[in-house]
């Protein structure tokens, strides 16, 4: 599992979150509160998605989230979506080092997910689940 400091780096840190975030009691107010749209755009930047692969990730139309973009704040449900693509994110970069490796991982199709890439799973909390699986298996080296 990632720490809420790996977390809370992939969603931009405390500059983009407008706060010091060093606990997951911290975390789950600050996504309660609803995350700025700043920090979508850090996982969009590290882990190089475009716009309409976030949009798929967190199951939000285009145009929502260009409305989000002005309103600069996602909703409860987002910042939670967002939370679990940025935790996966965590994980894989715990397991892979660099961003490009993880970036690569996460889009490759995976026998172990049954051909799907990573990303793709990301969008329900089952798959995200079954993908932190996969992750802890390549980190303890069992055969994944």
């Amino acid at each position: 599992m990632a720490t809420t400091a790996q977390i809370v780096t992939i969603l931009g840190g405390q500059k983009t979150l407008r706060r010091r975030v060093s606990s997951t009691v911290e975390l789950r107010e600050t996504i309660r509160e609803g995350l700025p749209y700043s920090a979508l755009e850090a996982v969009m930047r590290t882990l190089n998605l475009s716009r309409k692969e976030a949009s798929e990730i967190l199951a939000v139309p285009l145009r929502t989230l260009v409305r989000r973009k002005q309103q600069r704040k996602l909703p409860l449900v987002e910042s939670d979506r967002l939370y679990r693509l940025a935790s996966i994110a965590a994980r894989a970069a715990e397991v892979f080092g660099t961003p490009e490796r993880t970036g690569r991982w996460l889009r490759r199709p995976n026998r172990a997910l049954g051909g799907a890439a990573p990303l793709a799973l990301l969008d329900t909390e089952i798959g995200a689940k079954h993908v932190d699986q996969i992750l802890g298996r390549i980190l303890y080296g069992v055969y994944s």
